[in-house]
């Protein structure tokens, strides 16, 4: 007679109200802040709007939904940011389900689903349009994937067809996305190889979705070809101007700025490498750590990791429900507790509801001088992301009062040059008005 449940926990309804609540979290402070938009979200929406999808030096997915977003929604701050605010709550969906996928009930799939909503990492991201949350989403996906089959092999269901194929989809839309999902594509090979479930290699289904990926991700691979590689490039600037500025020590610690997530985290991976429950799960264990020590060794920024967190908490939130005593009351009740109290208190840090000024002084009150810490290496007075959305406007009105000023005959010869690409975007975007 097997251990495992014979049919999956229903999905708690607490989950689908805590998604919801970070929909409605998002839309309410972007609504309301005084921010505007973010110098990367200039770019996205300028690239949409001149898209070339088979030649760019980036993945195009990112361009192609800002051109959706703006034909069908407009170019209103809540309306370019819908889009992660709609990820940031399937996020917090898919880790609920996880867990109930893996036969936790009720409190696992709350804790997992509190966790995503409560941290900084998927707040910031969830209040963006960067391709970032997007990442998040399809790394989750792909893992969610994994779970899927273990929990049919777990149900002694014969192995579906279609779980890989929606891996392929997933792995497809990850490459259209980020070149980032090459990290956890190598990582999975690498865990199917150390687990039972390389026996599927012999089959045609993670052929077919490796096909799938490609085919849906070909975009991003052609606009490569036909640049001559441009990602070599940005690589090779990137590890030169900010990478190299991060160490081990600066990748693991900044892990801890999570918050107690991590450590359900932690107790999530400890689960699914050694619990004889976890056994379907396996690979997916691996594939998390695998992921985690390769972006270690690449001096990947700590943010990098991000997508692997929302699994980690579901199997950690099943950690917590299967431990018994009062171990297991800290860990159902306290953890979980811990975990909404430092969102709570991260919150402004997180998403933009405090104005400037007020920013400054919270950042200086709760001696959180680490958040406004440069990519290269400098200090501004906000967190870099906040102070990235100030300023385009009046940039924009300066630009046309000096274009304004030109003789009619001189302002039909003007070039408006912009030095970054957020003064361009800021020109393209706000110009006409």
């Amino acid at each position: 007679m097997s251990r495992w449940p014979h049919e999956a926990p229903r999905l708690a309804p607490a989950v689908l109200l805590i998604a919801a609540g970070v929909l409605v979290a998002h839309v309410a402070v972007n609504l309301t802040t005084a921010y505007g938009f973010h110098r990367d979200e200039l770019l996205y929406l300028a690239m949409g709007q001149h898209l070339r999808f088979w030649r760019m030096d980036f993945p195009p997915f990112i361009a192609v939904l800002a051109r959706v977003t703006r034909a069908l929604l407009g170019s209103s701050l809540v309306a370019v940011r819908l889009v992660p605010a709609v990820a940031a709550a399937l996020l917090v969906m898919l880790a609920g389900d996880a867990a109930r996928r893996m036969g936790g009930r009720r409190p696992a799939q709350v804790i997992a689903a509190l966790a995503v909503a409560a941290s900084p990492l998927f707040m910031r991201a969830g209040n963006l349009y960067q391709p970032v949350i997007l990442d998040q989403l399809w790394w989750t996906l792909a893992l969610y994937c994994l779970i899927r089959l273990g929990a049919d092999q777990r149900l002694h269901r014969p192995e579906p067809s279609r779980w890989w194929l929606w891996l392929g989809v997933a792995g497809g839309f990850g490459l259209l996305t980020k070149f980032s999902i090459l990290f956890l594509g190598a990582a999975i090979l690498a865990a199917i190889l150390l687990t039972s479930r390389r026996k599927a290699l012999i089959t045609r289904w993670p052929w077919a979705a490796l096909a799938i990926a490609l085919v849906i991700g070909s975009a991003s691979i052609v606009g490569q070809m036909r640049l001559g590689w441009p990602v070599l490039g940005q690589l090779h600037d990137l590890r030169s101007t900010q990478l190299e500025r991060v160490t081990v020590g600066a990748y693991l610690g900044g892990q801890f700025l999570y918050g107690p997530a991590v450590l359900l985290a932690a107790l999530g991976l400890g689960w699914l490498l050694a619990a004889d429950d976890a056994r379907p799960y396996r690979v997916v264990g691996w594939s998390c750590l695998l992921a985690f020590i390769l972006l270690l060794v690449l001096h990947g920024k700590a943010y990098y990791i991000g997508p692997i967190y929302p699994v980690l908490f579901a199997a950690g939130g099943i950690a917590a429900e299967r431990t018994s005593g009062a171990s297991g009351r800290v860990l159902r009740l306290g953890l979980p507790a811990l975990i909404v109290a430092y969102g709570l208190f991260i919150l402004p840090v997180g998403v933009p509801i405090l104005p400037p000024a007020s920013m400054v002084r919270y950042i200086g009150a709760v001696h959180l001088g680490g958040a406004t810490h440069t990519n290269d290496g400098g200090g501004l007075p906000l967190p870099q992301d906040f102070a990235d959305m100030l300023g385009w406007e009046q940039l924009v009105r300066t630009t046309a009062r000096v274009y304004h000023a030109l003789p009619a005959d001189d302002q039909a010869r003007t070039v408006i040059i912009g030095t970054n690409y957020g003064r361009a975007g800021a020109v393209d975007l706000l110009g006409p008005p």
